[in-house]
């Protein structure tokens, strides 16, 4: 059977966010870390192939590599099609790194046209008239407007995109998108004509997002959030069940490790240290000392009772903390440590025992799973919409890899419930 869709997914966070949905809707779903190695094969009944990459932050000619080799492998697993996933809030520089991969896939694939839709509305990011809303607010005006690598201070994704790449940048609005499939492919052409290289796809409802994929099916290339692969999911599968068979615990100790400083993760963490042991990580000393920082918080967490909910390490801070860190130490020296540490106790902690990883932030995510040499997941569950268990295929780790904004107050305790 054919690989129905190849997915090059530009964080960890974001991989497992898409594969939950392609999963959910009827697709057989493998995901792999990394651009594969050579003689690398995928099970011959999977549906659809995602490579999770850790390219959206780093140099933008970087992520263009990487993201063009990830789709060599996919194209020699004979996909049919392609899906470029980024997040549902657009997090992207001027210098970018949407516009330039996004291009290079183009190029590749030998096309001049595909469509820009980064909405969720299961998770409040929609898009109307072009302009990216969280919740009820403007993009722009959101808690993303204090990301620390991508601050979103523009809620105008044509404007977003026309900055970063080679062309110009169309809308195809609600209006259109309410009259059905037929009418959106017809919009599409139109723009097309018209010179346009990228049309931004109107989203408000989950409805939408069913037109849109039967509308995009026949697209060799699609880019957006988790939201239009799951409706093109169900347009290429036909399906309303998903192909989750029955998921049991691992035995061993659980950790929460968070990185991200998004708005919910803040809320997050607040509300799990009302229930569990928790050590807020000191950035400064983390710096300064970091061996012997490390080795610390290693032991503090050995420590930790093993019945309860599991142990939470954060080096989550609100923006002026944040600020404050890269004014005095630098943002690149900052992440790095950060990720850095990160990586290095959850496998520190794999070492000793620990089975199960709940980790908040794409970057933080992108770090264990590295640390951790995992080269592939079975996707399991959805914990939240966006975040599923996923369960390692070269080792017996299981993870949860949250996006920085998703979830709700009460998720790491969530995730933590028994499932079945």
């Amino acid at each position: 059977m054919a690989v129905r869709l190849g997915v090059i997914a530009d964080d960890f966070t974001g991989a497992t966010d898409i594969a939950g949905f392609l999963v959910a809707n009827g697709l057989r779903t493998v995901q792999l870390t990394g651009v594969p190695a050579e003689g690398t094969t995928v099970p011959k009944d999977a549906d659809a192939v995602v490579i999770s990459l850790k390219s959206r932050s780093i140099p933008a000619q970087e992520a263009v590599s990487v993201s063009l080799a990830a789709l060599r492998f996919l194209q020699a697993q004979g996909a049919e099609r392609f899906y470029f996933k980024y997040c549902s809030t657009f997090d992207s520089t001027p210098a970018g790194n949407i516009g330039p991969v996004t291009d290079a896939l183009l190029g590749a694939l030998g096309e001049d046209f595909t469509v820009i839709c980064p909405s969720l509305p299961v998770n409040g990011r929609t898009t109307y008239r072009g302009y990216l809303f969280v919740e009820d607010v403007p993009l722009h005006e959101s808690g993303m407007s204090n990301h620390p690598i991508t601050p979103m201070t523009d809620s105008n994704v044509m404007r977003l995109m026309d900055a970063q790449a080679q062309g110009s940048t169309g809308n195809v609005q609600a209006a259109v998108i309410a009259q059905g499939p037929a009418a959106v492919r017809e919009a599409l052409t139109a723009l097309r004509t018209e010179g346009y290289r990228y049309a931004v796809l109107d989203t408000i409802t989950e409805a939408d997002l069913d037109v849109l994929g039967q509308a995009v099916a026949d697209y060799p290339l699609v880019t957006g959030g988790s939201g239009l692969g799951a409706g093109l999911a169900r347009a290429l599968s036909g399906a309303t069940g998903a192909h989750t068979t029955a998921w049991q615990e691992r035995d061993g100790r659980t950790v929460v490790l968070s990185g991200s400083s998004s708005v919910m993760t803040n809320q997050q963490v607040a509300a799990y240290r009302e229930a569990a042991s928790s050590l807020a990580v000191n950035v400064d000393q983390l710096v300064a000392v970091p061996e012997d920082y490390r080795q610390q918080i290693l032991q503090w967490v050995l420590d930790q009772p093993t019945d309860g909910p599991a142990p939470l390490v954060s080096a989550t801070a609100s923006p002026e903390e944040v600020s404050r860190l890269q004014e005095a130490h630098g943002a690149h020296e900052v992440s790095e440590a950060i990720e850095g540490m990160f990586g290095w106790l959850a496998s520190a902690l794999a070492d000793r025992g620990v089975r199960r990883f709940i980790v908040a932030g794409g970057e933080t995510s992108g770090a264990v799973t590295t640390a951790l040499g995992v080269t592939g997941f079975e996707v399991g569950p959805q914990i939240a919409p966006g975040v599923p268990w996923v369960r390692s295929i070269s080792s017996d780790i299981d993870l949860a890899l949250k996006s920085g904004n998703f979830g709700d107050v009460d998720f790491f305790s969530l995730a933590q419930a028994p499932r079945h």
